[in-house]
C-alpha cells in the first residue's frame, strides 16, 4: 500500500474516532448535566451533529 493511501486511511480513521467522541460527549452531557440549560444546549448540539452525518 502506498504511503499516501496509508496516510489517507489514517486521517479518515482519526476523523471518524473524533466525530464519535464528539457525539458521545454531547449525548452523555444531554443526559447527565445538572442544569436544564446545559442539557438543552447539549441536545441542540447533538441534533446538529446527527443531522450533518446523514
Amino acid at each position: 500500500m502506498s504511503t499516501v493511501l496509508q496516510h489517507t486511511a489514517l486521517i479518515t480513521a482519526a476523523s471518524a474516532v473524533w466525530y464519535a467522541v464528539a457525539v458521545t460527549v454531547a449525548a452523555v452531557t444531554a443526559v447527565v448535566a445538572r442544569s436544564d440549560a446545559r442539557r438543552r444546549d447539549a441536545r441542540e448540539v447533538l441534533k446538529v451533529l446527527v443531522r450533518r452525518s446523514r
